[in-house]
């Protein structure tokens, strides 16, 4: 028996003045964070939360979270973290959803107030009986009156705790996914998937009590939570950033030396294409300290990942996994040959492979849906016996994801099934396209759709961003594209836009731009 909050507990007997969480000018050391997680169980206890109940928590990367999430561990009972985008039904379907009997949610800010709608979604509830508000200045009182907030409740209690000891395979927490078709499912992760997984990523990473992590990731993300419990695991100092803001990184990156940064390609991206003519920042220094950048989420570009190494000398690993796997299932690794453009080998402990429909394994080089198994894979999709059915044929967890694999053993994602474009009974992947176009000189930026077309049944469309000072020319673009790729692929309709639009980690939403289209089409 254990309970994941050990990874905070051994620091405490290892390396108690050591410093665990920096934000800002705030530095806390493992034993004050170990001491305020106590302080959070003792409070859920108080409030009824028995072992296996279900804690929901909206909050951005401040010190709160994780000292609530080591709590919550703490207590025994299982997290389940929303995003600080969530409108009041949606937050309201995720209480009632998990069955959540707690939650915990920031006040959040005049441009983000994330708290008047989690106490509107948390009113539309029936199950979820207790609402703890989090100000955004500690100290001062609830924004809802008559309501305890979060300091107020642990200042009452103990710094001291005896943490529920748990099975391996007893949840810790509930991640929903994105909900790109249907409703949002909750992928139930144990303990033993979630330890495994941070234990495994050490190894590869060799992440020391010398490192300093930046967290720029949203922690509700299953990439951003496993970052955070890989630093505790190792000892490090996770260095929370709120939100990702070019200029506000690249100054934590040269003020705290940042050893090591996981992002999302598009941080890559804007870090790429940052001026710094001006002379604000030591790019050398800020490269000198980096020793490990790590990609994921999705697909990173070959151009920015060459660009980003060329400007910041600093070696990016890509990677990928999903929250259904803990998340990571494949990786680059630093002991082994890199090779660019690819998803890497599976973890220790872990088997992929690419399968056609009918679960036979595609040869070397041929495209298929990738499948996993292995100590990473979830529990299942909570209450979700049907899809659980679905996603776990013939053994495996379905991924979703298109891909091949090399004879070197190497993974490659060419798409999502649900991204695939089919033209005229061809299949096109939008990322080869888009990874094709950013080649291109007047183009930064680029995704990919597919668009409903009565004489192809669909066609393919880009949409671009310009380089700093470039003038795209839609005509030479699409001229140029005939040259560089099949008839069927290159994309016949091109739009120049300023900006992508981005989801809280970072993902380029290309649900968005589908809707986009729709609606110039339907005013057409």
């Amino acid at each position: 028996m254990y309970n994941l909050a050990t990874i905070l507990e051994d620091n405490v007997k290892e390396q108690p003045d050591h410093e665990a969480v920096v934000f800002d000018s705030m530095r806390l050391s493992y034993g004050q964070i170990n001491a305020m997680a106590n302080q959070v169980a003792n409070m859920l206890v108080k409030l009824g939360v028995s072992k296996g109940d279900k804690v929901a928590l909206t909050c951005p990367n401040l010190p709160y979270f994780p000292v609530v999430w080591m709590g919550i561990l703490k207590a025994g009972a299982v997290m389940v973290p929303l995003s600080v985008l969530l409108r009041p039904r949606e937050i309201a379907y995720h209480l009632t959803d998990s069955e959540s009997s707690t939650y915990i949610c920031f006040e959040g800010t005049p441009e983000m107030p994330m708290g008047a709608s989690g106490w509107e979604g948390f009113s539309d509830t029936d199950s979820c009986k207790n609402f703890i508000p989090i100000p955004a200045v500690p100290g001062s009182p609830s924004f809802v009156d008559g309501q305890s907030t979060l300091m107020e409740l642990m200042n009452a209690e103990s710094p001291e705790f005896d943490t529920v000891q748990c099975n391996s395979d007893d949840s810790a927490i509930i991640i929903y996914t994105s909900g790109t078709t249907g409703q949002p499912k909750g992928a139930e992760l144990s303990h033993s998937n979630l330890l495994m997984n941070c234990t495994v990523a050490a190894k590869v990473f060799q992440n020391g009590p010398e490192d300093k992590t930046m967290l720029v990731l949203p922690l509700f993300h299953s990439f951003g939570i496993s970052v955070i419990d890989l630093t505790f695991l190792t000892g490090g100092t996770a260095v929370l950033v709120p939100r990702f803001e070019t200029e506000a990184v690249l100054r934590v990156f040269q003020e705290e030396g940042i050893t090591t940064f996981a992002g999302v390609p598009t941080m890559y991206w804007e870090l790429l294409n940052y001026d710094n003519s001006a002379g604000h920042f030591d790019i050398e220094k800020i490269g000198n300290s980096l020793r490990m950048c790590v990609s994921g989420g999705a697909s990173l570009p070959v151009e920015v990942l060459k660009g980003f190494e060329e400007k910041y000398k600093a070696k990016i690993l890509e990677g990928y996994g999903l929250s259904e796997t803990s998340p990571t299932a494949t990786f680059n690794r630093p002991d082994k040959e890199r090779k660019v453009g690819s998803i890497g080998l599976p973890i220790w402990g872990v088997d992929v492979k690419v399968v056609d429909d009918d679960m036979n394994e595609r040869p070397i080089g041929e495209e298929g849906e990738i499948v996993i198994r292995g100590h990473n894979i979830m529990k299942g999709y909570y209450k979700r016996p049907e899809a659980n059915e679905e996603a776990f044929r013939g053994g495996w967890f379905h991924s979703g994801d298109i891909g091949k694999m090399d004879e070197d053993g190497y993974f490659y994602i060419v798409d999502r099934v649900k991204d695939m474009i089919i033209r005229g009974g061809y299949n096109v992947y939008p990322r080869e396209v888009e990874e094709v176009m950013m080649t291109h000189p007047d183009i930064s930026l680029v995704a990919v759709i597919g668009v409903p077309s009565d004489q192809h049944g669909e066609e393919v469309k880009a949409y671009v961003v310009a380089k700093a000072g470039a003038t795209p020319d839609i005509a030479e673009i699409r001229v140029w594209c005939k040259d560089q790729m099949a008839a069927y692929k290159y994309p016949r309709m091109i739009e120049v836009i300023d900006a992508l639009p981005l989801g809280p980690t970072g993902k380029i939403l290309k649900k968005e731009l589908r809707t986009m289209d729709e609606a110039a089409r339907a005013e057409a």
